[in-house]
Formats: C-alpha cells, sequence, structure tokens
C-alpha cells in the first residue's frame, strides 16, 4: 500500500480574483507562499519519502517550499499532474465563464474529467509501484484534486460544502491498483479541536 497526501498548491492571483487558471502558468502570490509554508509546519508530525509536483510554476514553488519546511529533497516535477486544460475559458472569471459558454454549451479545449483520470491515475499508479508502503506528498491542482475525489467516492465527495482550498491536503492510499480517499483535507481541525481552543 502507497499513502499519497495530495495538495492543492497556494494561492495566485488569479485564484484571488476568482479567474479560471487551467493550463495556464501563474505563480504563487505572497499569501500563497504563506500558505505552503503552513502545510508544510502542519506536514512535519508525519514521516514522508518523497514530494512530487505538477510542472506549473505556483504547483512547483508550493512543493518546493514544503520540501524544504519538511527537509526532504527538491520536488520531482511529474508532468502529468498538470492541471484540467480549461480552453477558451482560461483567464475568465467565473461570471464571464457563465456570460460566454452557459451551462450546457461545449467549451472549446475543454479537457474532460476522464480525460484528466486517463493521465493522472497512472502516474499515481507508477510511483506506487516504485515501492509499497511509502508515503508521498503530491502538489498539484484544484481541478485534479477535484477528479479524483469523484473518481474514487463514485460521485458523493466533494460535497458541496466541501471547498478544495489552497493549500490542503488530502488523504489517499492506492490499495489493489485502485485510489481510495481517506481523508477530506486532513488539515482542518477537527470540531472537537476547535471548541477546546475556543474555551
Amino acid at each position: 500500500m502507497t499513502r499519497f497526501s495530495i495538495v492543492r498548491h497556494g494561492q495566485t492571483d488569479w485564484n484571488r480574483e476568482q479567474r479560471i487558471q487551467g493550463s495556464t502558468d501563474i505563480p504563487l502570490n505572497s499569501i500563497g507562499r504563506a500558505e505552503a509554508a503552513e502545510t508544510g509546519v502542519r506536514l512535519r508530525d508525519r514521516q514522508w519519502d518523497q514530494v512530487v509536483a505538477s510542472p506549473l510554476r505556483r504547483a512547483e514553488e508550493t512543493a518546493r517550499i514544503i520540501a524544504g519546511e519538511l527537509g526532504l529533497p527538491a520536488p520531482r516535477v511529474i508532468p502529468a499532474l498538470t492541471e484540467r486544460r480549461h480552453g477558451e475559458i482560461e483567464g475568465l472569471t467565473f461570471a464571464e465563464r457563465q456570460a460566454r459558454f452557459p451551462d450546457g454549451h461545449p467549451v472549446p479545449g475543454l479537457e474532460t474529467r476522464s480525460e484528466v483520470l486517463d493521465r493522472v491515475l497512472p502516474a499515481l499508479g507508477e510511483l506506487a509501484a516504485a515501492g509499497d508502503g511509502r508515503s508521498l506528498l503530491v502538489v498539484t491542482h484544484g481541478g485534479v484534486i477535484g477528479t479524483l475525489i469523484r473518481h474514487s467516492t463514485n460521485g458523493e465527495r466533494p460535497r458541496h460544502d466541501e471547498l478544495i482550498r489552497n493549500g490542503s491536503v488530502h488523504d489517499f492510499e492506492w490499495l489493489d491498483g485502485q485510489l481510495v480517499l481517506r481523508r477530506f483535507d486532513s488539515t482542518v481541525r477537527n470540531v472537537d479541536e476547535m471548541v477546546r481552543t475556543v474555551r
């Protein structure tokens, strides 16, 4: 069994402006770099064997910052982990996207979720095959993470109230050739911890 903790990169200016990034290579902003460092600190209480990342700058820089916080080597870049391509809606706000391509209208160049799975799952399978029992950090994108969560839960998650936040960490296991979700956003403190903190 291989454990994958899949991390969404830190914030970019386009995230802040609610613009669709897709394969457009937007760097982290200062908040995103701080989020990456905070995520790294939160992950120090767990053992990690390797950090891997999407080649897009926002993910690769997040991975480098996290690896530095954990005292691990520079991340290995894996092209298959890049964000879902969004074609002609990249750079648009969500409101602009709805105006140009209302629900049900095809978006030229938009990669399907099945196409995302066709490239991401084999890449994770190769990492799992490289050594049983390893714990890997995978830094990628919201579209990739959402697709993996939908696939591994048969569409039951993420629920409408579950956001894939910048810097969030989602725990999976690779079992018998299948990706299994174990915890949605493991960096969020549970309700009991929050109540104890308030008290």
